[in-house]
């Protein structure tokens, strides 16, 4: 008996297998209601309204009397970025912050793009919308969504955006011209927090995509990078048909038998398809992993009780400034944490840096920005044992966190058509390297039009 059931049982799986393999798989769409109370019974009022960024007095002076009470500790001799922020640089940022940052200035640059807000599944969306000024006669502008991650915003795109709505203004062909929409986060800056627990990367992929829609656009581009890229994913397997291509510049792999290589990968890995550079990138291993670990910390605690340090977060703007910049230290290069500066000026402008930090604190959204790590890791996902049917590019810079090799990428995302190694960078490509990933971005439109 046993045995019949035995071989009932493999034969289930053996057809279950047959029938699946090439079965392209999705998410169910579903709908959600994330305001406040309950959902009314009147129909969503779809308006796209325009907005604009203000600041006030009493904004800068709130923040100004904060800075003037800061109490900081002294550092460790000799300990640059090891322990995180330093606070001998430090005192140079907030002397920058307090003395010369003219925020009105930067309002002013964050107004250059037209901003709006619509009401979609009871929460007010935040977006950018940049329409080409020259197009070519004839021409139809591609759009392109492109979403941020943590601890980011919008604002990563402003010196990206020219390169794709203007190409020929800046060196480069008008081959691809982009009208280019990027969206804040719920509860990230200018984009209403959710109320109800629950909110992850798939309801705010079924978002983006209803503003997609409510915009006019059927048919579209993606692009991310952080959680940006886990929410294009999941856009992509919810409506895999409206997607012409997703770009990415990270992938969240976890599930994946290449990843299970890794111990083995340096004496086999021509076996398991790695190439030299991905080697180099990718081992020694154990250097890797611990660097993985420091990286890390924040993670466990976003992910589990993040509203705890929300509170210290958004009371404290000098403290606001060393959580978030020191992560644009350490994942645009982890050799950075040896420098006493943490290397944050060789990459970034600190206006650009302060910027940050304000949509962050001007908004207080860091404590709801963070609930989005609880509400997506800990618990077991769909999305992450599906894989991706629609055209993809990935570009791997050196120094993101954790590299990709190819044979990874293309596990979650078969169709995947263009690959590249990036000669520099690291977390936040858009931000410090706009013109590479606008290359790359162009690179795989151009593989996927032409297909």
């Amino acid at each position: 008996m046993w045995l019949e059931i035995l071989l009932a049982s493999v034969l289930g799986f053996v057809i279950y297998w047959f029938v699946s393999k090439g079965k392209e798989e999705t998410l169910p769409l579903e709908d959600g209601w994330w305001g406040p109370g309950v959902r009314p019974t009147a129909e969503e009022d779809k308006s796209i309204r325009p907005f604009k960024v203000e600041t006030s007095d009493e904004e800068i002076n709130d923040l100004h009397q904060r800075i003037d009470r800061v109490r900081l500790t002294s550092p460790l001799e000799d300990s640059r970025f090891h322990y995180g922020f330093n606070s001998n640089y430090l005192k140079k940022i907030i002397s920058y912050w307090r003395n010369e940052f003219d925020w009105r200035k930067q309002v002013e640059i964050l107004n250059k793009y037209p901003h709006f807000k619509t009401k979609i599944e009871g929460l007010d969306i935040h977006f950018i919308h940049v329409k080409p000024t020259n197009l070519p006669s004839g021409q139809t502008p591609k759009p392109l969504l492109m979403v941020h991650g943590w601890p980011g915003s919008f604002y990563e795109f402003y010196k990206i955006i020219p390169l794709l709505t203007d190409p020929k203004n800046h060196g480069l062909s008008d081959e691809h011209v982009f009208e280019v929409i990027c969206p804040s986060i719920p509860g990230y800056g200018f984009s209403e927090a959710s109320s109800k627990k629950g909110f992850n990367s798939v309801a705010t992929a079924r978002i983006f995509y209803k503003l997609m829609l409510r915009l006019g656009f059927q048919k579209f581009y993606i692009q991310g990078g952080d959680w940006g890229a886990l929410i294009c994913t999941n856009m992509a397997q919810l409506v895999p048909s409206h997607i012409k291509g997703l770009h990415l510049n990270m992938a969240l792999i976890l599930r994946n038998f290449y990843t299970m290589t890794l111990p083995l990968g340096r004496r086999f890995g021509g076996l398991f398809g790695y190439t030299e550079r991905d080697m180099e990138l990718i081992y020694p291993f154990k250097k890797i992993f611990f660097s993985l670990l420091r990286e890390s910390g924040y993670m466990h605690i976003q992910s589990t009780k993040p509203d705890t340090v929300g509170c210290a977060l958004n009371d404290s703007p000098v403290g606001l400034a060393a959580y978030i910049l020191e992560k644009f230290s350490t994942w645009t290069n982890s050799e950075f944490r040896d420098l006493e500066d943490g290397g944050l000026e060789r990459k970034f402008s600190l206006d650009d840096l302060l910027t940050g930090i304000m949509l962050y604190w001007t908004t207080g959204t860091i404590t709801s920005s963070q609930r989005f790590y609880k509400e997506n890791l800990g618990q077991v996902n769909k999305h992450e044992t599906l894989k991706v049917y629609v055209p993809t590019g990935f570009a791997a810079f050196p120094c993101e966190l954790i590299h990709f090799p190819e044979k990874w990428v293309k596990s979650k995302y078969p169709k995947l058509i263009s690959y590249s190694y990036m000669p520099r960078g690291g977390h936040f490509a858009a931000f410090e390297e706009p013109e590479l990933l606008a290359q790359d971005i162009r690179k795989f439109v151009g593989l996927q039009e032409r297909q």
